[in-house]
């Protein structure tokens, strides 16, 4: 065990150099910092690229060392997993490796470095053995919304709807695409030069992204959008804000009496969590399939089939997209088809099913407005590869689609409903909307925290009689305007 022997004190000289030039850490300018979510950001030499980043030499000496005493405590305590490959973390392989670490520090193999509790020290081996090494710690804190490793020397976070840098650092290059393949290789997918786009998912859902050379210029990185490990529930819309009693007893009444809605929106506007409480709202005993690039909707009724699309790697070149997934389940009997996101041609295929029997689908669509969302549409559809006039595009799009539910980040980072519309047809060349609730925006308070209000428009829904039908008597009051909703 002479490998941990060596003295890792603040000026150790580590061996071999990261990618980017290591810096000394000055004894000033040190940022405060308000809890441990952040660590310490130091100046960095002039020269150093703004987008790439440095890291010290004694972060760089204490990383590797950690590096090194978690690679031989994979090889040794499972020699026949590779080490790209995630190791399932449970309370007794815990002990194990705490065990053995004790060993080797009452051996003398082992000396913590300067300036580091044993605790800190030995939880991040942990996260190297069972976990996504440096960023593990941001993964477990459930305040955290998004992750994003823009190289490995710069990681931001979202919180409470804002961007900070937090401090912590990867190694090198190398570190961080081992942390992206000990996401992707579970399942079934490649990161490599070939494929360097990446989409994947965490075990408990969280939607990955990463980037690797040769189309990450500054180095691999790494987003990831959190999900709450208990899902959201329409209450806790109503308490944040986002949406109100009305609005939300509209929004079941359309998903009960099976109208097709798109929920339209930004990036990170919570698109996919109002899609998933939405879902809430389906009847137990209706089979639904759903389409997924990276599986996120998380449906709580027993009759569901998920569907997960799949990349092409060297032992399987084959690819399915979402469209041959769209496609397929149209032949499993489902009642309802609930798409992650139109982003391609699969919009022709969902409209086609809206329109042929599978009233209650659902799906999302990045837009910034509802007439937006109309012609995001219009575009998804011709990059089908079927040539149809724009007319009948668009008579496709009004006789399927029923509501568009716009969800929007607002300039303080909440997120809100900020319009519910209803398709009404076709007029003329046009396609016929109505805005039936609205936010109205009223500025800023001195926290900068966004005012307004939640209205209906005073437009009756067209869509009255069909609700009723299903046993929904929405009150006149529910649409008078002029007061909050």
């Amino acid at each position: 065990m002479a490998l941990f022997r060596r003295e890792q004190s603040a000026e150790a000289e580590p061996q071999g150099q990261p990618e980017a030039a290591p810096v000394s850490e000055p004894k000033t300018s040190k940022r405060e910092v308000d809890d441990d979510l952040f660590l310490e950001l130091f100046p960095e030499p002039p020269d150093t690229p703004r987008q790439r980043g440095a890291i010290s030499e004694k972060r760089a000496a204490i990383l590797r060392l950690q590096l090194k005493i978690a690679d031989h405590l994979r090889q040794q305590l499972t020699p026949d997993l590779p080490l790209d490959m995630p190791w399932e973390r449970t309370s007794e392989r815990e002990q194990t490796v705490f065990r053995t670490l004790e060993q080797f520090a009452s051996s003398g193999n082992l000396k913590i470095p300067s300036g580091l509790s044993k605790e800190k020290f030995y939880r991040s081996i942990m996260n190297e053995v069972f976990g996504f090494g440096p960023i593990q710690p941001l993964i477990d804190r459930d305040d955290i919304t998004e992750i994003m490793v823009n190289s490995p020397y710069i990681v931001f976070v979202e919180r409470d709807g804002r961007l900070a840098e937090t401090g912590y650092k990867f190694l090198d290059d190398d570190h961080v695409v081992r942390i992206i393949k000990r996401i992707v290789l579970p399942l079934g997918r490649t990161a490599e030069y070939e494929h360097p786009l990446i989409d994947a998912r965490l075990p408990d859902g969280s939607r990955v992204n990463a980037v690797i050379p040769p189309c990450a210029i500054d180095g691999p990185n790494i987003t990831i959008r959190k999900f709450a490990k208990d899902k959201l529930m329409v209450e806790d819309l109503k308490r944040f804000g986002s949406l109100t009693d009305d609005i939300a007893y509209f929004l079941e009444a359309a998903v009960v009496s099976r109208l097709n809605i798109i929920v339209s929106g930004g990036t990170g506007s919570g698109k996919t969590t109002l899609i998933n409480i939405l879902s809430d709202y389906i009847p137990e005993h209706e089979r639904t399939v759903t389409v997924e690039d990276a599986a996120e909707l998380q449906l709580r009724q027993r009759n569901v089939v998920r569907l997960e699309t799949k990349k092409p790697s060297p032992q399987s070149p084959s690819e399915v997209t979402i469209r041959d997934c769209v496609v397929n389940a149209l032949r499993m009997r489902p009642e309802r088809i609930v798409v992650g996101e139109c982003r391609s041609g699969e919009a022709l295929d969902m409209l086609q099913a809206m329109n042929t029997g599978h009233d209650g689908s659902m799906t999302t669509i990045h837009s910034n407005s509802p007439r937006d969302c109309i012609s995001r549409l219009e575009t998804l559809v011709l990059m089908a590869g079927v040539e149809m006039p724009m007319i009948t595009i668009r008579q496709q799009i009004a006789s399927a689609i029923d509501l568009i539910v716009q969800a929007s980040r607002m300039r303080d980072g909440s997120r809100k409903v900020t319009q519910i519309t209803e398709i009404l047809g076709m007029e003329g060349e046009n396609v016929v909307m109505q805005d039936l609730f609205l936010f109205y925006d009223e500025g800023d308070n001195q926290e900068g925290k966004v005012l307004g209000y939640h209205g209906s428009t005073g437009m009756r829904p067209h869509c009255d009689a069909t609700l009723k039908r299903h046993g929904f008597e929405l009150p006149a009051s529910m649409f008078m305007k002029g007061s909050p909703r």
